[in-house]
Formats: C-alpha cells, sequence, structure tokens
C-alpha cells in the first residue's frame, strides 16, 4: 500500500509541476467585463470584510477564468495578490506599503508568463502599489490623482496612451468613492461593469 500512496504523491506533484510550467498564453484583451465586474466587486466586499479565505478564491477564480490560467498557477498568483492585499491593508505609511511590492511583482509575473502582452512586470506592479496608495491617501491627495494612477496601470500593462483609459479610471474611481461613503454594493458593481466593459472597448 505504501508504493501506492507514494505513486500517488509522485503523479500529484507532477500534475502540479505541470500546471505551474504550463506555457500556453491568453491574449490579456480577451476577457469577459461583466464577469471581471461582478469577481471584481466580491473581491471588495472580501477585502474589508477581512474575508482572506474569500478573497483568495475569488482571485483565483478571477486568474482561471479571465486569464486562462491553469489551476495551481492560478492558485500560486492568488496566494501572491492575496498577501499583498494583506500586507497592505495593515500599513501605515510608504515604507510599509511597499512591504507588498515583492508579492505584486510576483503575481505579475505570472500573468506575464501566460500573456501575450510583454509588459514590465516590474513597472505595472509599482503602478498596481501606487494607486492602492493615492486611495489610501485620498484625502491628501489632488482631485484627478487617482483617476490617473488608474489610468497609468492598464497604459503599462496594455502599452497604449492613458488616455484610451480614461472612462475606465474614471468609473473605477467612483466606484471607489461610492465605497468609501455609504456602500451601495449594487451601484458599486454598475460603475465597474461600465469601468471593465470601456477598457475591454478600449483594447480589441
Amino acid at each position: 500500500m505504501r508504493w501506492l500512496a507514494a505513486l500517488g504523491v509522485v503523479l500529484l506533484a507532477g500534475w502540479v509541476t505541470a500546471h505551474l510550467s504550463s506555457a500556453r498564453t491568453h491574449d490579456l484583451s480577451d476577457f469577459d467585463p461583466h464577469a471581471v465586474a461582478r469577481l471584481e466587486t466580491e473581491m471588495w466586499r472580501s477585502y474589508y470584510a477581512h474575508e482572506r479565505v474569500a478573497l483568495f478564491r475569488q482571485l483565483a477564480a478571477l486568474l482561471r477564468t479571465q486569464y486562462r490560467l491553469p489551476l495551481w498557477t492560478s492558485y500560486q498568483g492568488a496566494f501572491h495578490a492575496a498577501r499583498a492585499a494583506a500586507v497592505f491593508q495593515v500599513g501605515h505609511g510608504r515604507a510599509d506599503y511597499e512591504r507588498a511590492l515583492p508579492h505584486l511583482r510576483r503575481f505579475y509575473a505570472i500573468i506575464r508568463r501566460g500573456s501575450n502582452v510583454p509588459f514590465d512586470v516590474d513597472e505595472v506592479a509599482a503602478r498596481e502599489l501606487e494607486w492602492w496608495i493615492v486611495h489610501r491617501e485620498r484625502e491628501s491627495r489632488a482631485p484627478g490623482d487617482l483617476e490617473r494612477a488608474l489610468a497609468a496601470l492598464q497604459a503599462t500593462i496594455y502599452r497604449k496612451p492613458e488616455s484610451l483609459f480614461a472612462e475606465h479610471a474614471r468609473a473605477r474611481a467612483e466606484a471607489m468613492r461610492v465605497r468609501d461613503t455609504q456602500p451601495d454594493w449594487a451601484r458599486i458593481e454598475q460603475l465597474l461593469d461600465r469601468s471593465w466593459v470601456s477598457l475591454h472597448q478600449a483594447v480589441p
């Protein structure tokens, strides 16, 4: 019986390795904006409720269904994204926030390996963290800073002008403002839907 158990471990390890090293690629413009909006709404709710297991599951689902990542690779990416969010959430200044960067780099490196868009992983991770910081420091930031940070992230990922992502950024930033004032989750999902539809149209 021991040899059967050992064989099972070997087969499982081989399956996981094959999934993690899969060379399949995915077009980053090929996603369902309505599904992304629904998943992002769920992720926001989990993040603010400190439901980290739920956030992990939702991130993994996003990576599998929208980025077409294999099962175990989606878990790997979800771990780093969820960990980055957890580290950032308890931070109290830029030095604390930047501790999330290594996990964001690993997260985007996983997406980059499966992507047909040759974006700069370090730059995209930095852009992601920057809009997190701008949102956290919104009371002391100039109007429009959040929208610019959100547009800059997508421009860096897709290697296109920021102006193409202005509507995406406006709707997503407005969804954040609704969440920060009086959470109306139906309205938030509606705004996120508009945001991701706009991005989908900008990168055909």
